[in-house]
C-alpha cells in the first residue's frame, strides 16, 4: 500500500534542490524518513551554541529567520528562509555547534531530514554532493540561485519579441518632407530654410534630380571657418555625387553604406540612382531611431517630432527598449529613470505642440501635473493617464474665461496622449475635467477641504494628488502648492491617522498557510491583482510615512523608503526591504505585461513557476511587516 503522506512529501521535495537532483527511488526513500514539525511564531528550531541536531531542515509552510548573535547577545536577522529553502546543513560538514539562531517568523511547518539517511545519498550522487559543497563554501542556502539573486522572477521563460524577420533586415522609414534647393540658391537662404523646417540637411536638385547634399557639418566647416561667404551659391559647399538608394533600403544596408562612404545621409530616388526624381532622405539620426536602442537618440527624436503620429511611433520604440532592459535584467532604478524621462519628454512635447496650436497664447502662467505612477516615476507600461492643471490666480470676473482656455488646451493634450498610447482615465481624473483644472488658490482651498474633512473619497483623492510631479510649465506654482499641502499637514494627527487607516485597506495578500488571495468573482475571477494587493500597499505606506516626516520632493516609492531608512535607522532593515520589494513587484508586473501585451495587473498564478511564487511571497511578507509598523505607530486598523 502506498504511503500517501510520504508521496506528498516527495512531491514537494522534488521541486527544490538538492532533492530535485535525486533519483526517484532515492527521493521516496528519504521522504519516508522525514519528520514533520509544527512551530508557532517566534519558536526556536535551534540556537547558537546548541549541539547540532540529527536533522537538517526545509521549510514546507511559513518562514524562518536565520540570526547571528553579536557580543552583546543581540540577534540580527541575516537571512529569511521561505517555502522550499533548506537550512541547518552545517552538521554535514562541520562537527561543531550551531553558529546562528533559527527562529520561526510565523506559524510554520518544517520538514526535518535525517542526516544519517541523507548523507550516503549525498556521497554517492555527485550533483547533490556538489550542491552541498558549494552551499557550505559560499555560505548560501542555495548556491544555484545566485543567477537569480536580485531578480523577482526566474529566467525559465523569456519574453519573446515575436519578430518574423531579423530586425536589421527591416526597411528603414524615409523622411518624405525633405528640403530641396537649386544649385544657385545662396548659402544663407539654404541655411534659413533648414532652420525654419528644423532639419539637418538640404538636397540640391536640378529638374528634381539630386546633384548634391548640404548638411549642418558642411555649414560649420565651410562657413564657420570663413572659407566661403553666406551669399555664395550653395553648390560650392555641397557634397557630390549623392549616394542614392530606392525606397525599401534595409537598416543593415543603410548602416553599411554610411560606414563605407563616411556619410550620414542617403537620398531615396525612384530607381535608386541620381537619374530619377528624389523621393526622400534617410539620415544617420533616422537610422539610430529605427534601431530604437539608444535613449538619447529617442529623446532627440521626441523633441524633434512634429506630429502625434510620429510620437506614437517613438512610443513603440520606447516599449521595444523596455523589453530589452527587462530581458537583460537591468536594475529597475535605471529602467525607471530612463522610462520616466522618455515618458515625461513625450508628454511635454505633446503639451508644447498643443500650446502652439491654440489660437491665442496662454492668458496666464500654468503648470501641467502628472499624477499616479507617472508622478512617482514608476510608469513603465501603457497605463491610463492621470493628470491635472494649475494656473495663476486671476480676478474673479476672468476666472471662468481663463479656465475655459485651459480646459480647451487640456482636451487637446489628453486626446493626443490617448492616440500615443496613454489611455483615458476611467475616473476622468484628467486636466480636461473642470474639477482638476483649477487656479492656484482653488487648488489650495481644495486641499484644505480634503484635509479638514477627510472622508473616504477625500483620502483617496489626496493619496493620488500627493504623488504629483510637474511635467510642463511654471514650477513656482507647483512649489507653492506643495508648500501649502505640507503646511496644512504639519501636526495634523487626525488626517495622518485617517491616511494610515486607508493605507491598511489592502492587507497582506496571503491567506491561511500563505495561499495567494485571488479575485473571487467578475471578469478577473481567480486572477491575482498584483497592483491592488502588492504594489499599492507599499505605495500607500511609503507615502504616509514620508508625509509624517514632512519630506518634500520625493515621490518615488522605493526612494521614499530609502530616505526613511536614513531617517529611522532602527527600522532601516524593514525600509530597505520595502524599497526592494517595491522595485521587484513593479518589475514583475512589467514583465508580465510585456509577455501578455497588457498592463500586467492581473496574473494567472498557474502560469508562474514555483520560484516566482516563492519570491512573490517574500515580498508580501514585507507588506505584512510594514503594515504592522503602521498599526502600532498610528494605533489604527482599517476602518
Amino acid at each position: 500500500m502506498t504511503n500517501t503522506i510520504a508521496a506528498r512529501i516527495a512531491d514537494f521535495l522534488s521541486n527544490y534542490p538538492p532533492f530535485s537532483l535525486l533519483e526517484k527511488d532515492q527521493l521516496h526513500s528519504i521522504a519516508q524518513q522525514v519528520r514533520i514539525n509544527y512551530y508557532e511564531q517566534g519558536k526556536a528550531i535551534f540556537l547558537k551554541g546548541e549541539k547540532v541536531h540529527e536533522h537538517f531542515y526545509i521549510v514546507h509552510k511559513g518562514a524562518v529567520d536565520l540570526q547571528k548573535v553579536d557580543e552583546k547577545e543581540e540577534p540580527e536577522t541575516i537571512d529569511k528562509c521561505d517555502e522550499g529553502d533548506v537550512f541547518g546543513l552545517r552538521p554535514l560538514f562541520a562537527k561543531e555547534n550551531y553558529q546562528i539562531n533559527a527562529i520561526t517568523d510565523e506559524e510554520s511547518v518544517i520538514y526535518a531530514i535525517p542526516l544519517t539517511d541523507f548523507k550516503p545519498i549525498a556521497v554517492s550522487n555527485p550533483q547533490v554532493g556538489n550542491f552541498l559543497m558549494e552551499s557550505f563554501a559560499s555560505n548560501t542556502r542555495n548556491p544555484y540561485s545566485n543567477e537569480h539573486r536580485g531578480k523577482l522572477f526566474s529566467d525559465e521563460t523569456e519574453v519573446s519579441f515575436n519578430k518574423e524577420v531579423l530586425f536589421d533586415l527591416q526597411p528603414i522609414p524615409m523622411v518624405k518632407k525633405m528640403v530641396t534647393v537649386s544649385p544657385e540658391t545662396s548659402i544663407q537662404k539654404a541655411a534659413t530654410l533648414m532652420n525654419r523646417r528644423k532639419v539637418g540637411s538640404v538636397i540640391v536638385v536640378e529638374e528634381q534630380k539630386p546633384v548634391g547634399i548640404v548638411t549642418d557639418i558642411d555649414f560649420r566647416e565651410s562657413i564657420g571657418t570663413g572659407r566661403f561667404r553666406i551669399d555664395d551659391p550653395v553648390n560650392v559647399i555641397m557634397n557630390s555625387p549623392v549616394i542614392c538608394y530606392s525606397k525599401g533600403i534595409t537598416i543593415a544596408q543603410a548602416q553599411l553604406t554610411m560606414m563605407k562612404h563616411n556619410i550620414n545621409h542617403i537620398c531615396i530616388t525612384k530607381d535608386g540612382t541620381p537619374n530619377t526624381k528624389v523621393k526622400g532622405i534617410v539620415s544617420e539620426h533616422d537610422l539610430m531611431v529605427s534601431q530604437g536602442n539608444n535613449p538619447s537618440v529617442l529623446m532627440k527624436a521626441i523633441n524633434r517630432a512634429r506630429s502625434t503620429k510620429k510620437l506614437k511611433k517613438i512610443r513603440s520604440k520606447i516599449m521595444f527598449l523596455l523589453q530589452g532592459y527587462i530581458k537583460n535584467n537591468i536594475p529597475l532604478t535605471h529602467i525607471s529613470n530612463i522610462l520616466f524621462e522618455l515618458n515625461d519628454a513625450t508628454i511635454k512635447r505633446t503639451i508644447r505642440r498643443c500650446v502652439d496650436k491654440m489660437e491665442e497664447a496662454p492668458p496666464v502662467k500654468f503648470a501641467w501635473m502628472s499624477l499616479g505612477s507617472q508622478g512617482r516615476k514608476e510608469q513603465l507600461l501603457h497605463t491610463d493617464q492621470d493628470n491635472a492643471l494649475v494656473f495663476e490666480d486671476v480676478p474673479e470676473e476672468k476666472l471662468e474665461e481663463t479656465r475655459a482656455y485651459f480646459l480647451k488646451l487640456a482636451r487637446k493634450v489628453t486626446k493626443r496622449l490617448n492616440i500615443i498610447g496613454y489611455e483615458f482615465c476611467p475616473a476622468e481624473m484628467m486636466a480636461r475635467n473642470p474639477k482638476y483644472c483649477l487656479s492656484l488658490s482653488e487648488w489650495k482651498n481644495q486641499f484644505s477641504e480634503w484635509v479638514t474633512n477627510p472622508g473616504t473619497d477625500e483620502i483617496l483623492l489626496c493619496q493620488i494628488f500627493f504623488d504629483f510631479d510637474i511635467t510642463y510649465g511654471e514650477v513656482r506654482l507647483t512649489n507653492s502648492l506643495a508648500d501649502h499641502v505640507f503646511g496644512i499637514l504639519k501636526g495634523n494627527k487626525n488626517f495622518l491617522t485617517r491616511l494610515a487607516a486607508q493605507a491598511l485597506r489592502n492587507p497582506s495578500p496571503l491567506g491561511f498557510f500563505r495561499q495567494f488571495l485571488v479575485e473571487q468573482d467578475g471578469e478577473k475571477k481567480d486572477l491575482f491583482d498584483i497592483k491592488k494587493r502588492g504594489i499599492m500597499p507599499l505605495t500607500d505606506a511609503g507615502r504616509l510615512l514620508i508625509l509624517e516626516h514632512q519630506v518634500k520632493n520625493i515621490s518615488n516609492t522605493a526612494e521614499r523608503f530609502e530616505k526613511l531608512a536614513q531617517l529611522e535607522p532602527n527600522n532601516k532593515e524593514l525600509y530597505l526591504a520595502c524599497a526592494y520589494s517595491s522595485k521587484a513587484l513593479i518589475k514583475f508586473r512589467t514583465r508580465q505585461g510585456l509577455k501578455y501585451k497588457d498592463n500586467g495587473r492581473y496574473i494567472n498564478l498557474a502560469d508562474l513557476s514555483k520560484e516566482d511564487k516563492v519570491k512573490l511571497k517574500r515580498c508580501f511578507k514585507t507588506i505584512k511587516e510594514i503594515q504592522e509598523l503602521i498599526k502600532l505607530r498610528f494605533e489604527v486598523t482599517y476602518i
